[in-house]
């Protein structure tokens, strides 16, 4: 039996057939015409009007939170439960994240917790520079609630879609709310370009701003004239032509995750102590990655016994996210609750959820987990 990972790349002829077309029409340098299709599909099909293609999820962050204007000595709201990446991008800016808990009814940022923060902060006349929503594990934020307190406010929302392509909110697309939405295309997630990401944006001058600092900042001269500091994160022509084909096969993959995320939770429906990650009535999740959540004392194990289970099987599975306000490097930073992201902590796993997975090692996962169980 082969290893089972938990979200692995799932790539075809249809990607080679691509990639190979850009290498053979020499289009090999930072950009090029895959670059640009790339941006104008995957805008279309956000439902954005301007796309800008860079070399990661992180570095759509970063210009994110620079475009809105967040600076030395700023804070930012910032979900606790998220990947670290979420929050170094503020940092990079020379901000001070300020963890948000998450709604234990939906993993994602706890509206009435972003609503009295910023109520509180607006009455001692220090509001943040932005709140970074984050749609978790393939789930929108709800931002009814969410963009009501900012907008009230005055202050501009960086939606973080990193793990969300192809879910939606309301019927509208996931990283189509607030000023800016960013999505990583990193090899675990649900379309790769092998690394890289993107940002969207309705303001056609945003979009310009953020390709000129992305290609550092480089002026309109025949020599290399600059006038501030830039980056160098633009997408390459290759990757994009990669990107392509995954785009097209989105909705494909989306299917069958979501039938991969119904058969873990008839397969361990009966089982006590097992919980799912709960699904929003607001909204369709891309399904990215499946989680349970594991109650020692009903099921008879812990979290970690049944990941080392799963390991010794050679089946890869994975802690939910640690919460930021929980990791050394942010020790000292503000949180907002905090105790729901870290009880799903204490007890949630990721099991393996890639678009590719065949039934039977999904069974080999779920006969695992079962195998634990009391009774």
């Amino acid at each position: 039996m082969t290893r089972v990972f938990l979200s692995p790349p799932e790539v075809g002829d249809e990607e080679r057939r691509m990639l190979l077309d850009a290498f053979d029409s020499n289009w090999i340098a930072p950009l090029g015409p895959d670059v640009d299709a790339f941006e104008a599909e995957f805008a279309t099909r956000v439902g954005v009007a301007h796309a800008v293609a860079l070399s990661s999820g992180t570095a759509a962050l970063h210009l994110a939170l620079l475009l809105v204007g967040v600076g030395p000595g700023d804070e930012v709201l910032v979900p606790s439960f998220t990947f670290v990446a979420t929050a170094n991008a503020v940092v990079y800016l020379g901000a001070t994240p300020v963890f948000v808990d998450c709604a234990a009814d939906t993993w994602t940022m706890d509206p009435g917790l972003v609503a009295g923060e910023l109520d509180r902060r607006a009455a001692a006349g220090r509001l943040p520079a932005a709140v970074v929503t984050v749609d978790l594990y393939g789930q929108s934020c709800d931002y009814d609630a969410i963009l009501a307190s900012c907008d009230r406010h005055g202050v501009p929302v960086v939606e973080d879609a990193a793990e969300a392509l192809g879910a939606t909110y309301r019927g509208r697309p996931a990283g189509s709310f607030g000023r800016m939405g960013v999505f990583s295309f990193n090899g675990n997630k649900i379309i790769t370009t092998s690394g890289g990401g993107m940002l969207v944006t309705a303001s056609a001058a945003e979009a310009e701003r953020a390709r000129y600092l992305a290609t550092q900042a480089r002026e309109p001269f025949p020599h290399y004239e600059h006038t501030t500091i830039g980056y160098n994160y633009r997408l390459s022509n290759l990757l994009a032509a990669l990107g392509r084909a995954q785009l097209a096969g989105l909705d494909s993959r989306i299917t069958r995750r979501r039938a991969i995320d119904t058969r873990y939770r008839t397969g361990l429906a009966d089982v006590d102590g097992i919980g799912f990650f709960p699904i929003a009535d607001y909204g369709e999740p891309n399904h990215w990655l499946t989680c349970v959540t594991v109650d020692p004392e009903r099921f008879g194990a812990d979290r970690e016994a049944v990941r080392l289970a799963l390991e010794a099987e050679d089946i890869e599975s994975r802690p939910t996210w640690k919460p930021l306000h929980l990791q050394p490097v942010f020790g000292a930073n503000e949180v907002v609750g905090g105790h729901v992201c870290a009880g799903i902590f204490a007890h949630g796993l990721c099991l393996p959820t890639g678009s590719a997975l065949s039934e039977e090692d999904q069974a080999r996962v779920v006969a695992v987990v079962r195998g634990l169980t009391r009774g």
